[in-house]
């Protein structure tokens, strides 16, 4: 079982920057992939950024290229998610998740309960 925690959300003015981390229980956290998404208001969940078990690789959605790095500690169980130059549409819920075949759309089989994120013009 795997249990995760984000955390970092806030209120920001557009052109600003957040980090969110999440923090991730079990004993195989290494292994797995790890993948951020989010959901805007009224909106459906979407892909924001992945990166698989020794961070040799990173995928991220075209929304936000060039903008967000995702990065991970497994020392700390820890995935972060560095959002910069952050625009009105980044706004929504960002949830944390992970799976050993976590890709950029499926294969995520444990979720944190999500943090907000606000971004104003």
């Amino acid at each position: 079982q795997v249990q995760l925690v984000e955390s970092g959300g806030g209120l920001v003015q557009a052109g600003g920057s957040l980090r969110l981390s999440c923090a991730a229980s079990g004993r195989s956290f290494s292994s797995y992939a790890m993948g951020w998404f989010r959901q805007a208001p009224g909106g459906e969940r979407e892909f924001v950024a992945r990166i698989n078990w020794s961070s040799t690789t990173t995928n991220y959605a075209d929304s936000v290229q060039g903008r967000f790095t995702i990065s991970r500690d497994n020392a700390k169980n820890t995935v972060y998610l560095q959002m910069n130059n952050l625009k009105p549409t980044d706004t929504g819920v960002y949830f944390c998740a992970s799976g050993i075949t976590g890709g950029t759309k499926r294969g995520y089989d444990y979720w944190g309960q999500g943090t907000q994120v606000t971004v104003s013009s």
